[in-house]
């Protein structure tokens, strides 16, 4: 899979990888996203690459209605 899409979320604090994976899997469960290795905590934001930019549309539409915890 090829993952040319990116969509950049703002998020902060720490265990920004797992906070993000179990929100995926609660809200999006069909969606094929590719995490960075590794994120610093005093970073605002996270990027994540995606498959198409309807999936970019899909991660942005069901985050406005469910916020990041």
């Amino acid at each position: 899979m090829t993952f040319k899409y990116s969509v950049t979320l703002p998020i902060s604090g720490g265990d920004k990888l797992r906070r993000f994976r179990e929100w995926a899997d609660k809200h999006l469960p069909e969606l094929s996203y590719n995490l960075p290795p590794q994120t610093p905590i005093k970073t605002e934001t996270m990027t994540i690459r995606l498959l198409s930019p309807d999936d970019r549309a899909q991660v942005l539409q069901t985050l406005s209605k469910s916020p990041l915890a």
